[in-house]
């Protein structure tokens, strides 16, 4: 018993109570901030500052990325789309129907990250049809960042206090 109690410790379905969902939070909108369409944003800031060599292999991995993205939503999209709408429905009859903790958990952190996901592809689709380059490149990936580290911002808070509130009533009912 000693060994399953262990485990049910460290793999808690409790999310909001446990410190590993906050971690993961947390790293999630780090990660999805950090890397715009793919591309690392130490990257963007050298080809901003440096030019040359910089901004050719910033121009070069954004036009790979930006294909790739573009190339998936149009050979797939659907597909994905299909599956999105079937899993976020499962998600949400779990979370709300059911008051899964763990399912309201999952929702509060794909929800957002599937907004980003649109906002990437609406960037993509930008930046190939206007053959964005040079600083019109650059104030697209920048304007792409700050509304992603927007919504990560919003995404955190409206988290967070869902968070306390359930701790809060889950504590007041000794559950």
């Amino acid at each position: 018993m000693d060994w399953y109690q262990t485990i049910n410790e460290h793999i808690d379905l409790r999310s909001f109570s446990n410190l590993w969902f906050w971690i993961v939070l947390g790293v999630v909108w780090s990660t999805a901030s950090y890397y715009v369409l793919g591309v690392p944003y130490d990257m963007v800031q050298r080809a901003r500052r440096f030019g040359g060599d910089a901004a050719v292999d910033l121009e070069d991995m954004v036009r790979i990325n930006v294909n790739r993205l573009i190339y998936i939503a149009q050979v797939s999209g659907l597909w994905v789309l299909g599956f999105t709408c079937f899993a976020f429905t499962s998600l949400g009859l779990l979370a709300i129907a059911y008051n899964v903790e763990f399912a309201q958990a999952l929702m509060l952190l794909a929800f957002p990250l599937s907004l980003v996901g649109l906002l990437s592809l609406r960037t993509a689709r930008v930046i190939q049809t206007e053959e964005a380059s040079g600083e019109r490149l650059h104030k697209r990936l920048m304007r792409h960042r700050l509304y992603t580290q927007i919504i990560g911002m919003i995404s955190i808070f409206v988290t967070a206090m869902w968070g306390m509130y359930q701790n809060l009533t889950l504590g007041s009912l000794g559950g």
